[in-house]
């Protein structure tokens, strides 16, 4: 005989059993996924005209607006959106290319585009003549590094710190890389057709953590040295943009080999390119210092961080100082109206402090002999007061300051000031105030700083 609680026992397994077997029975597999279908070239199709403005200015537009678009103009230009422009300096044949993708894929299409005539007056930029000498220069410039300078190579934190645009972690004495592949290398930008040339003699220096990069390289002076040949008929592309960038073509680069191709325009001149650029090995930030070839180094170093009025921030982008917490950058100009249709403006955001502002250092002292007057053109969030300081840099306790009041908000106005109290040839420091007096005074847009 049978006792209960095996009888209990086993109609209890039996009903679990039943269960287990009705819930597996029921569960289904979720369906896989769809995947996106793939992009066509249909869908890469793309329509141009030129603008009303000028034949070789090209609107682009692509068919399909609702995927990713990437141009390639051949120009030496890139572009992104369903929208484009494009501008084409000298004539000739371009073909033009436009990718188009989603998540199934990418697709692509070209078309080609002849421009009738070269149009100078698309050449006339202050970037375009100080690295190429310009439109009416040889039409084409070479620049080397300046190895005889201090401070002509050197490496810093990525984000910057404290230092600024500065290589504070290390920096180059004079010629302290002799034979590495670097100090002999040329680089020729020409206007026409953008072309770029890297001259390399036979070597070039790379970091070492990226010598694989290059086959048969040595150790090298903490770095290493590697065989290879010139680039030449490669293309340079300038980008305005927050940050104002040189991009290369092909395999060419400048100077040592960092595993990138696009270097900041920290400064630029007739006779000096600051560039700054990232290392993709270890997260840190490169600085060159290059001069125009058969130019004589003052062979003094440092970064020139110092500037002459007017400054208009189209093609020299001052390294300014910054306090109470505000910030600055170079950006397009977000409202391009009014008193002001420059295409490139200083954007500052207000510090949590009163008295936030930013100043930059100057050539040699204001002389207030003929112009009295500084003006400036500012974009404010609110109206108020913005004050306009000038200090002697030797001895800060030494300064003049005058407010000038924004009127109008949200929209370009000029302020002049007057300083015909101060003395000529005493203060070679320019401080700027937007939103005085006022704390997290909000996003300022300045340009145009000029004496009159």
């Amino acid at each position: 005989m049978k006792n209960s609680s095996q009888i209990t026992f086993k109609n209890t397994l039996s009903f679990f059993m039943l269960v287990s077997i009705f819930s597996l029975s029921s569960c289904k597999k979720d369906p896989e996924p769809t995947l996106t279908e793939p992009p066509t070239a249909a869908d890469a199709a793309f329509t141009y005209s030129p603008s009303a403005a000028n034949d070789n200015i090209i609107e682009f537009e692509a068919v399909n607006s609702t995927m990713t678009c990437n141009w390639d103009f051949d120009n030496g230009t890139t572009g992104s959106g369903a929208n484009v422009i494009a501008t084409y300096p000298n004539a000739g044949t371009y073909t033009v290319t436009l990718t188009v993708f989603n998540q199934g894929g990418s697709a692509s299409s070209s078309q080609e585009i002849v421009i009738d005539q070269t149009d100078p007056s698309l050449l006339n930029d202050p970037l375009f003549e100080f690295l190429t000498g310009g439109i009416n220069g040889p039409g084409s410039k070479t620049w080397v590094i300046d190895s005889a300078s201090a401070t002509h190579f050197g490496v810093g934190p990525d984000p910057v710190g404290s230092a600024g645009d500065f290589p504070e972690y290390w920096d180059a004495g004079p010629n302290e890389k002799p034979g590495c592949g670097m100090y002999d290398d040329r680089y020729v930008f020409h206007l026409n057709n953008f072309q770029f040339d890297m001259v390399t003699n036979g070597s070039v220096y790379v970091d070492n953590l990226l010598s694989g990069d290059f086959p048969n390289s040595y150790e090298n002076l903490g770095d290493y040295t590697a065989p290879f040949s010139d680039q030449l008929n490669e293309s340079w592309n300038i980008t305005k943009a927050a940050d104002t960038m040189i991009s290369l073509s092909g395999s060419s680069f400048i100077g040592f080999w960092t595993g990138v191709q696009d270097y900041r325009i920290i400064n630029i001149s007739d006779t000096s390119l600051w560039l700054q650029y990232t290392d993709i090995s270890d997260g840190l930030l490169w600085y060159l210092r290059l001069i125009p070839e058969g130019f004589v180094s003052s062979g003094g170093g440092g970064v020139v961080n110092s500037y002459s009025l007017p400054l208009d921030f189209e093609s020299v982008e001052p390294i300014l100082t910054t306090f109470g917490n505000s910030s600055y950058a170079y950006i397009s100009n977000p409202d391009q109206s009014g008193i002001n249709t420059s295409s490139m403006v200083l954007e500052t955001v207000h510090g949590n402090e009163t008295w936030a502002g930013l100043f930059v250092d100057l050539d040699t002292p204001l002389d207030f002999s003929a112009a009295t007057m500084i003006s400036v053109k500012v974009w404010a969030p609110i109206t108020g007061d913005f004050r306009i300081k000038i200090e002697n840099s030797s001895n800060t306790n030494d300064f003049v300051e005058v407010d000038g009041v924004v009127t109008n908000a949200n929209t370009w106005e000029e302020i002049t000031v007057d300083f015909s109290a101060a003395s000529s040839g005493v203060y070679d420091r320019l401080v700027l105030f937007p939103g005085w007096d006022v704390a997290n005074a909000g996003t300022f847009y300045l340009d145009d700083i000029s004496q009159q």
